[in-house]
């Protein structure tokens, strides 16, 4: 049917189109970096327990199953948050979303801190990670949400950028306060500690973000998604058109969530994520939490595992600063290219004997992780409605959280009885996998809007 010039100029004033035409302002930028401070105690606490691993080992003597465990609890506290929280925000909106996760998150980490026993801490790790869990699937969804569609790839990236400045601050806070003790304090107990504070400073960043105007259209609380969009408007200096109806906005809340799911493309789309996520973590939170292991296994000792790790963990603010102009090409191939890089590199630090290489290929290998981990945070975030997104995404991605929870127990095993290069040679095939599911079902998406994505 032909589009009238009446029903393109409604269509035109959407919630949907003005957001997705308008220039970059200053709330924007706002959003960028709170979303992205954010997200750095997501990263912080991932890549936490493999560089504190040794020193806890050490102080509470223990090995074997506890150890993994122990390894294991923030994952499946971040299982259980992505998985549960990451739906709410669909519910009750992205903000309120953000602020509750960053409050319980900073409650337990500091409790984490004055840990008096192994057990207790394995506990307060994991409901640390229950809070920090739906920090990844909300922000996805708002970022989403709220970025002009031929921008949204590279603004995206900045944020994740900002989140993974966490991972060489972990390596060199680890191999610092693991020799200094300052006080005659564990240095865990200083890193499980910051990681509190931190967060609060943050939460009071993120209470000025308005809410996400894309979801409050779509639940029928058009007034207010009318106000939201004039803050990114006067952000930006642009006026707001009058919004007469079309893609942007529902007359009222839409009652069918989650059954959606089920129904193509959708159904398609999930069972991609499913098998994404359940593989994806092996060859990201695979390197990051047992690279040190890897190299004392390699015959390094634990200093030297914990400096050639705190270096090569450079490479992931530096491949999250690559992403963004990366993001103009297609993401779909992006995605496919960089979990082949991701597994060749891999490879090759599990080989390397001699210490210039081992620095080189855990650099690339760090460095590609995160031009991968930017494209699928994007990605996946686009391939679902708005009503849909933080549901689709906190359900399929609590899987990763899932699967490095069950990471000790599988690639410990490997590594002590066969060796590093076995031990990467099998995160490299789960890698091909994903590879092909991403082939055969993921769409495009760059420069397209998420309704053109998505259709509702």
């Amino acid at each position: 049917m032909a589009v009238t010039p009446d029903t393109q100029t409604r269509l035109s004033n959407s919630v949907d189109a003005q957001l997705d035409r308008m220039p970059v302002g200053r709330v924007h930028r706002k959003v960028i970096v709170a979303i992205g401070l954010g997200l750095f105690f997501d990263i912080y606490e991932v890549f936490l327990s493999g560089s504190i691993s040794t020193a806890l080992g050490v102080q509470f003597k223990i090995t074997g199953t506890t150890l993994s465990l122990l390894l294991a609890s923030a994952f499946i506290g971040m299982f259980v948050g992505a998985s549960v929280l990451g739906g709410l925000a669909d519910r009750f909106g992205r903000r309120k979303a953000f602020l509750f996760n960053l409050i319980w998150y900073s409650a337990w980490s500091l409790i984490a801190a004055f840990s008096p026993t192994a057990w207790f801490l394995i506990v307060a790790r994991f409901l640390a990670g229950v809070g920090v869990g739906a920090e990844y699937p909300v922000a996805d969804a708002y970022l989403s949400d709220v970025l002009p569609k031929d921008k949204r790839g590279r603004l995206a990236s900045w944020a994740y950028t900002c989140s993974f400045i966490a991972v060489p601050i972990v390596g060199f806070l680890a191999l610092w306060l693991n020799s200094a003790n300052p006080g005659g304090i564990p240095g865990w107990r200083y890193m499980l500690g910051l990681g509190g504070v931190g967060a609060l400073v943050v939460l009071f960043l993120r209470r000025g973000l308005p809410e996400s105007p894309r979801w409050l259209a779509r639940v029928g609380r058009n007034d207010e998604a009318v106000a939201a969009l004039r803050v990114f408007a006067d952000g930006a200096g642009v006026a707001v058109e009058p919004v007469t109806g079309g893609e942007g906005q529902d007359p009222a809340p839409q009652t069918t969530r989650a059954p959606r799911l089920t129904q193509q493309p959708y159904a398609k789309r999930m069972v991609m994520l499913v098998v994404f996520h359940l593989f994806q973590g092996w060859g990201y939170y695979g390197f990051g939490t047992l690279s040190s292991l890897v190299l004392v296994a390699n015959g390094q000792s634990v200093t030297q595992s914990l400096l050639y790790t705190a270096i090569s963990f450079l490479g992931y603010p530096v491949g999250s600063v690559l992403a963004v102009p990366l993001m103009r090409y297609e993401r779909k191939y992006l995605l496919i290219g960089s979990i082949l890089a991701m597994a060749l590199f891999g490879i090759l630090f599990a080989t390397s004997s001699l210490p210039v290489l081992i620095v080189v290929f855990g650099f690339l290998t760090t460095a590609i992780s995160n031009v991968f981990s930017n494209v699928y945070h994007v990605y996946q975030a686009e391939i679902f409605p708005t009503t849909l997104r933080a549901t689709a995404v906190g359900r399929t991605y609590s899987l990763s959280r899932l699967s490095s929870a069950a990471l000790p127990f599988i690639l410990l095993p490997v590594l002590t009885a066969f060796g590093a290069p076995v031990m990467f040679s099998l995160v490299a095939f789960v890698l091909l996998i994903i590879t092909g599911f991403v082939i055969g079902i993921g769409p495009k998406t760059s420069y397209r809007s998420v309704v053109e994505i998505n259709p509702e």
